[in-house]
């Protein structure tokens, strides 16, 4: 009776010393995403009680899954930040997204072979050091009132976080003022949320940056520089950039550092997901997309009004005011002037206000689709100015790239493909020296192939379609491309995403230090961008009405 009795307590031990079983999601349809002409991250959100993510690369999903910074997920093969999928779970009842990355984890290592470890290795990274006269004030005591729980309010004695100040309407030749204001921040929170700094990705790129200023406790400061890549300006203006004025205003400094930091490095992974259930559809309810807005109105804009804008807010509004129909088209179709054949002359002064909201489904976090809110405004286009079209070849002026004397660095084929704005991982800034240089790429194990169908959107304003490469040179390379923003070079270029250099015009650089894209490519690159006339994709105008069908 004796060893019965000791036996049961050892099998009950062990039954409980096993490791509990992960949390999964009862069910989840894991895809490729469908190729889009811009692809970019969009969610995680909660969507009618389904956990949705699209367009991820896997370092998206990493970072997502484990609460990770993309910059802190290391190793993997060369495709982890190119390739793209789709995740669409079915969520727990009234769970947030935050909840649910066990989830996500036990997904990545189901679906994918995921295999990662913890570890400490030294990194690129951005440090935030103290100057010798630091400008910051010692914040007041925190109450528990006004936390950032309670919403933030910068004038508020003991406010807690930062709010960003957006600058007021477009005004002619002056320059956008981002104005940040933080209260009871300490470095370390600063340097740790440092990628919420309007347009900081200009500078840090998606590197970490870290606190190495040693100084205790909570301050106050507000930031007030100017963005880069903005709208021409008068000539003679100061321009304060974000580095600048964490230097000037706050007696900091942003240095580029290699700094051990704690890591997740992939071990293995693979890039095709097991299938999908053949009963997934019955199981997540995913609704069929909605084929119009919910409500719509267009109409001509008030002549009072100055300026324009396009914008894709929270919930599936939209909000366009001040803008001719045809940029209107250019914007949703991704064409311009050369690629939209057709477009009667007649109709290029009325400007027309577009308010528009798409229904949400019940339980979602306010997220919409872009794609989904593009599909729509297609649709609402078409059918109130009677728009027919369609997209064809047809032969126009466009870039081709060709080698000359090239000067980039081979890559090691094993390193990630990937592109991003900022300095590279060793944090030379060449607009540090030339402020004029508003663009700094920086692309690593990337293909003359895939660099040259990049352009088109790495350079808004100078390539409007794909480039066609004809530089023979084969295998990934490593490089750095800095250059000014078309508007910068030829004011208004940039209004309707500009028009590329006419054949044979000439792309030098502007003397007030302005480069070309073009002028960059041969002078840093040593390859070429040539006009010639080839098929290209366009849209074709059938027929469309000067005005729209009554509201």
């Amino acid at each position: 009776m004796t060893r019965v009795l000791t036996c049961f307590v050892l099998f009950c031990a062990a039954a409980f010393s096993q490791a509990p079983e992960p949390a999964r999601f009862e069910v989840a349809d894991v895809h490729i995403s469908p190729k889009i002409r811009n692809a970019y991250l969009r969610g995680p959100a909660i969507r009618g009680g389904r956990y949705e993510i699209h367009t991820a690369t896997m370092v998206d999903l990493i970072g997502a899954a484990y609460g990770v910074k993309n910059a802190m997920v290391l190793g993997g093969p060369s495709w982890l930040e190119t390739l793209r999928f789709d995740v669409i779970a079915k969520a727990p009842a009234g769970s947030k997204v935050a909840d649910l990355k066990p989830q996500l984890q036990a997904l990545l290592a189901e679906r994918f072979k995921l295999v990662v470890h913890n570890d400490t290795k030294p990194i690129a990274a951005w440090a935030l050091t103290a100057g010798k006269h630091q400008t910051l004030k010692k914040a007041e005591p925190v109450k528990a009132e006004t936390t950032e729980t309670a919403g933030f309010d910068s004038d508020r004695p003991g406010a807690n976080g930062c709010q960003f100040v957006p600058p007021t309407g477009p005004q002619q030749g002056v320059p956008p003022l981002f104005v940040y204001k933080c209260r009871n921040i300490t470095m370390a929170k600063l340097a740790d949320t440092f990628d919420q700094v309007p347009a900081s990705f200009q500078i840090v790129g998606d590197l970490p940056v870290v606190d190495k200023t040693d100084l205790p406790g909570s301050w106050d400061f507000d930031l007030q520089y100017n963005p880069r890549n903005g709208p021409p300006v008068a000539p003679g203006t100061e321009l304060t950039y974000l580095p600048d004025a964490i230097e000037k205003q706050l007696g900091l400094k942003l240095e580029p550092a290699k700094v051990p930091l704690p890591v997740l490095v992939v071990d293995s992974v693979s890039d095709k997901p097991t299938p999908n259930a053949p009963d997934l559809a019955d199981h997540l309810h995913v609704p069929i997309p909605a084929k119009e807005f919910e409500v719509a109105d267009i109409k001509l804009t008030n002549p009072d009004f100055k300026g324009g804008r396009f914008q894709i807010q929270p919930g599936g509004r939209v909000n366009i005011q001040g803008l001719p129909l045809k940029q209107i088209v250019e914007q949703i179709w991704e064409v311009r002037d050369e690629t939209l054949i057709g477009w009667p002359k007649n109709m290029d002064d009325a400007r027309f206000d577009v308010i528009a909201k798409m229904a949400l489904e019940p339980d979602s976090d306010n997220f919409v689709d872009f794609e989904t809110v593009i599909s729509l405004l297609k649709t609402l286009i078409q059918d109130r100015f009677k728009l027919a079209a369609h997209m064809d070849e047809r032969p126009i002026e466009a870039y081709t790239l060709f080698a000359v004397k090239p000067k980039m660095a081979k890559a090691d084929p094993n390193s990630r493909t990937r592109n991003t704005e900022g300095p590279g991982p060793d944090g030379k800034d060449p607009r540090i020296a030339n402020p004029a240089l508003g663009r700094l790429l920086t692309l690593q194990n990337t293909t003359m192939a895939d660099f040259a169908e990049q352009l088109q959107y790495l350079a808004g304003g100078y390539v409007h379609s794909a480039v066609l490469d004809k530089t023979g040179l084969e295998g990934g390379y490593d490089f750095t491309l800095s250059f000014s923003p078309i508007q910068t070079i030829r004011p208004g270029g940039g209004g309707r995403g500009g028009d590329a250099p006419a054949p044979n015009a000439d792309n030098a650089s502007d003397p007030s230090g302005g480069i070309t894209l073009p002028d960059a490519i041969d002078k840093q690159l040593g390859l070429k961008l040539v006009q010639e006339k080839r098929p290209v994709q366009v849209l074709v105008i059938d027929h469309i009405e000067p005005k729209p069908t009554d509201n």
